[in-house]
C-alpha cells in the first residue's frame, strides 16, 4: 500500500470510530483511560526498551542535550504518564454540557451544547509523553486521536500507542479510537495535512519549522502551539528574594520546555540589589548569561547580548539579561521580541500589576510567579494537548473543553417562521 492509501485508509478508520466515541457513555470512556493507565505501569520495562532505542539513535546523531530530556522515559516519567491519564479520568466530562439556553418571544427555547469536534490530527517532535496526554484529552471529550510523532521518537511512540490502544479496546473502545502512524516518511505527514474529509483539526506541537510546515501546508484548521520566547520582568517594587526564586525557576527548573524564562528584564532602579546575587545563583547552576551593554557593565565576565539572542529560543541552559530603564521599555521589549506565550512581572505595586495584565499580550501572563506554571495540570485542567498561542476558539493550555465545539439546539413546539 502507497502512503497516500494507508493514510486515507488510517483516515477513514479514526472518522468512524470518532462518530461512536461521541455517543459512548462516560463511564465507558472513564474506564478505558483507567485501563490503559495501568497498562502503562505494567508495561514500563517494554516502554523503557523500546525509548533506549530512540535513546541510542539520538546519541548518534548528537541531538542536543534539551532534545533528549525531552526524548527520554524513565520509570518517574512513565508513571506520571499513567497518573496524567488518572487525572482526567477525574475531570468531569464537557460532552453534553449545556452551556447556555434562552427563550425566544415566540416560547421557542434556544440553547448550546458541547459536542465532540471529530478526529483531532497531532503531529509533534520528541516527546513521548504526548502520546498519551493527547489520546486521554481525545478520548475523554469524545474523539479520535490520529497521531504522528517525530521519527527520533518512533519506537517510544509506538510502543505507548500499543499499549494504549490493546488496554482501550479491551475495555470497549471502538478500533481507530487512537491511530499512529509509524511511517517516519515526510510525505506522510504531507498526506496528514491533507486529509480533510476525514481529520477535522490539527495540532502540531514541535520547534518552529515544524510549526511553519503544518500552517503552510494543511488545508485542514491548525490550531498552533508556537515556540515560547518568555521573559520576567523585575519590577522596581519586586521583592528581590520572590523575584529570585522566581526567575531561577523559570529558567532552570526545566529549561528544555517551551515555558522556560529566555529574558529576564530587570529595572534600572532595583539592579544593583537584584542582579549580583541573581548571577551568582544562575552560575551555580550552569547558566550561561547573556546581556545588554548596561549588564556587561556591571559585570564584564557576561557575554554581550545580540540581536539574534533577543529573538532566540534557547530551550536550554542560556538566559539574555536586560536592564530597562522603566516598565515602558519592558513592555516594548516583550511586544517586540516575545511570542505571546508566557509572560510575567514581579512587582509589590498592584497598579503596575495590573496594566502588565491588560498592557501584555500572551496566551498566559502572570503575576508574582514562574511562567513554568504555564501548563494544563497547574493549572487544573488535567494533561494538556498542548498550549495555543492562537487567538481563536483556544488559547493557552488546550484541556477537555477546548477540544470540543458546540451546536445549537432548539425546543418548540410548533413555532414557524412568518
Amino acid at each position: 500500500m502507497d502512503i497516500k492509501s494507508y493514510i486515507a485508509e488510517k483516515g477513514k478508520k479514526a472518522k468512524e470510530a470518532g462518530r461512536r466515541l461521541a455517543t459512548i457513555s462516560a463511564t465507558i470512556k472513564d474506564n478505558a483511560l483507567l485501563a490503559m493507565a495501568d497498562a502503562l505501569e505494567r508495561e514500563i520495562d517494554r516502554l523503557r526498551a523500546e525509548n533506549q532505542k530512540d535513546l541510542e539513535a539520538a546519541g548518534k546523531k548528537s541531538l542536543s542535550p534539551a532534545l533528549i530530556d525531552r526524548l527520554t522515559l524513565n520509570e518517574k516519567r512513565i508513571k506520571e504518564m499513567a497518573e496524567g491519564l488518572r487525572e482526567v479520568v477525574a475531570l468531569p466530562d464537557p460532552v453534553g454540557e449545556i452551556t447556555r439556553m434562552w427563550k425566544r418571544p415566540n416560547g421557542m427555547r434556544v440553547g448550546r451544547i458541547r459536542v465532540p469536534i471529530g478526529v483531532i490530527g497531532i503531529i509533534y517532535e520528541s516527546r513521548p509523553n504526548v502520546t498519551a496526554d493527547s489520546a486521554a484529552l481525545c478520548i475523554k471529550s469524545g474523539n479520535s486521536v490520529f497521531l504522528r510523532g517525530g521519527s527520533e521518537a518512533i519506537h517510544s511512540n509506538k510502543v505507548i500507542a500499543e499499549v494504549l490502544m490493546e488496554a482501550g479496546l479491551k475495555a470497549g473502545l471502538p478500533e481507530g479510537a487512537i491511530t499512529m502512524v509509524d511511517i517516519v516518511d515526510r510525505e506522510a505527514v504531507m498526506e496528514m495535512l491533507r486529509l480533510d474529509r476525514y481529520i477535522d483539526l490539527i495540532i502540531p506541537r514541535g520547534g518552529e519549522e515544524l510549526i511553519k510546515t503544518v500552517t503552510a501546508n494543511s488545508t485542514i484548521p491548525v490550531i498552533k502551539h508556537d515556540r515560547g520566547l518568555c521573559h520576567t520582568y523585575v519590577d522596581e517594587y519586586a521583592d528581590i528574594k520572590m523575584a529570585q526564586e522566581i526567575c531561577f525557576n523559570a529558567k532552570v527548573q526545566r529549561p528544555g520546555t517551551c515555558n522556560a524564562m529566555e529574558t529576564m528584564l530587570v529595572h534600572r532602579n532595583i539592579a544593583p540589589g537584584f542582579l549580583p546575587g541573581m548571577v551568582v545563583k544562575l552560575r551555580e547552576a550552569g547558566v550561561e548569561l547573556r546581556g545588554c551593554p548596561r549588564v556587561v557593565s556591571i559585570d564584564p565576565s557576561i557575554r554581550l547580548a545580540t540581536e539574534g539572542d533577543w529573538n532566540t529560543e534557547y530551550l536550554d541552559l542560556i538566559l539574555n539579561i536586560k536592564i530597562v530603564e522603566d516598565m515602558d521599555e519592558a513592555l516594548r521589549h516583550i511586544e517586540a521580541y516575545g511570542s505571546q506565550h508566557s509572560e510575567a512581572i514581579v512587582t509589590n505595586n498592584h497598579q503596575r500589576a495590573m496594566l502588565f495584565l491588560k498592557e501584555v499580550d500572551a496566551a498566559a501572563v502572570f503575576v508574582n510567579a514562574s511562567t513554568r506554571l504555564h501548563d494544563g495540570g497547574q493549572f487544573g485542567l488535567g494533561a494538556e494537548i498542548g498550549i495555543s498561542t492562537t487567538r481563536i476558539h483556544a488559547r493557552g493550555p488546550m484541556g477537555l473543553e477546548e477540544l470540543t465545539s458546540t451546536r445549537f439546539i432548539i425546543l418548540g413546539n410548533g413555532q414557524l417562521r412568518s
